[in-house]
């Protein structure tokens, strides 16, 4: 890897104000001073001033995928458009080197009543791109945008993933040394978002990547490095499963609701693990049990129980389901508190933290007699962070 430092990130911060009456009169004034010769002091914030990027500080080198992750808010926006230049920082310094692309905000940079075909032509300007060079390149553009048949229609009548895919189009025929993503790869298909991470890929052995999502997957499999942000200051720099570990400790997991027609009623639940302060730890691979005492209405002489496990942004993750299991068990009603225990013979969930939900179904499986929403939480240590969220304990063999 080429040790070349193509992006310089020195004390950074940028403010803005809370409301736009203030971001004016204080706009004007700052131009006052300017035109005047005066100094404007940006090192402290005025009335309903706030600090969108505070003090933070970082470098990223050719060939690495920084990805730069927090809550919203956290000023990762801010701050990828101050490396584009959209915005003067407040204070500190930003040194870019080489050719910069940058996809930010979807449909910036197009004219929307003007077609695919000049838009190209356009964007590609802006971006450093000569007439010469746009047309050496024109045809890959098209191909690589998958829009042959929409080229010569005003953009306006594009959708979101059309605009994606032009855009991502023309700053991949850049080459760029630095290149810039924000959230919008999010709207585009599976397809074209495979072929967007396999270029990313592909150009990051040559180029500075900084990527920011709030997808941990995609964070896992294309970065190799992890700043993670908070009310716009750095609070982690290293190693991937150690920033996507800090970016979810900032989250709480949701507190335990019940909801259903409330004929049936969990009375106690264990885990297996080591709990402490209510979240239950457990080592990935290791047989998991859950055991739970259960009452159900007697009018419902037969049952199905689903167990699911939610990650922390409340993505269904994975189901034991009584009635999907191998014997396609319905149970028994016994008209008594029941004992009910859930044994899975290994936890290959993606190491994280996790909510279980349990709900109690009557025998068609539709009516919701009990769902308890997030009862326990859990946490799945191991030393990788993956890509997916169920991650085989697979065995391998090599001929």
């Amino acid at each position: 890897m080429n040790s070349d430092i193509l992006i310089k990130v020195e004390n950074l911060s940028k403010k803005f104000c809370k409301n736009l009456k203030g971001a004016i009169l204080y706009g004007a004034k700052d131009i006052t001073k300017n035109i005047l010769g005066m100094q404007v002091d940006s090192s402290y914030l005025r009335n309903n001033e706030f600090w969108s990027v505070k003090d933070v500080s970082f470098e990223v080198r050719r060939g690495e995928c920084l990805g730069l992750i927090g809550p919203n808010g956290a000023g990762k926006s801010t701050m990828l458009k101050i490396l584009n230049g959209l915005y003067p920082p407040d204070k500190g310094r930003v040194t870019m080197f080489g050719r910069i692309g940058a996809l930010i905000e979807l449909g910036a940079g197009f004219h929307p009543i003007l077609t695919g075909r000049e838009n190209i032509y356009i964007y590609g300007a802006i971006r450093g791109m000569s007439k010469k060079e746009i047309d050496r390149r024109f045809d890959e553009i098209v191909e690589f945008a998958e829009l042959e048949d929409f080229i010569d229609m005003p953009v306006k009548y594009y959708s979101s993933g059309m605009f994606v895919r032009l855009g991502f189009a023309v700053i991949a025929q850049m080459k760029p040394d630095v290149f810039l993503i924000d959230e919008v790869l999010a709207v585009g298909d599976v397809g074209f978002r495979a072929r967007c991470y396999n270029y990313v890929a592909e150009v990051n052995t040559d180029a500075a990547v900084v990527f920011v999502s709030h997808a941990m997957p995609q964070i896992a499999r294309i970065c190799d490095r992890v700043i993670v942000m908070d009310h716009g200051e750095k609070k982690f720099d290293g190693d991937v499963p150690g920033g996507i570990d800090s970016y979810r400790s900032l989250f709480e997991m949701e507190k335990s609701t019940v909801t259903g027609t409330g004929e049936a009623k969990i009375h106690f639940i264990s885990l297996s693990g080591k709990e402490i302060d209510g979240l239950f730890k457990i080592e990935y691979g290791r047989e998991f049990n859950i055991d739970f005492n259960v009452t159900v209405d007697k009018k419902y002489p037969e049952f199905n129980v689903s167990v699911t496990f939610i990650s922390q942004d409340l993505q269904l993750i994975a189901q034991a389901h009584s009635l999907f299991s191998k014997s396609k068990l319905q149970l028994q009603n016994t008209n008594n508190p029941m004992d009910i225990s859930i044994k899975i013979p290994q936890l290959m969930l993606n190491p994280g933290k996790y909510g279980i939900n349990i709900n109690i179904y009557e025998k068609n499986n539709k009516l919701i007699l009990c769902w308890y929403f997030c009862i326990k939480h859990i946490k799945v240590i191991a030393d990788f962070i993956g890509s997916a969220p169920i991650q085989w304990n697979a065995k391998w063999e090599i001929q």
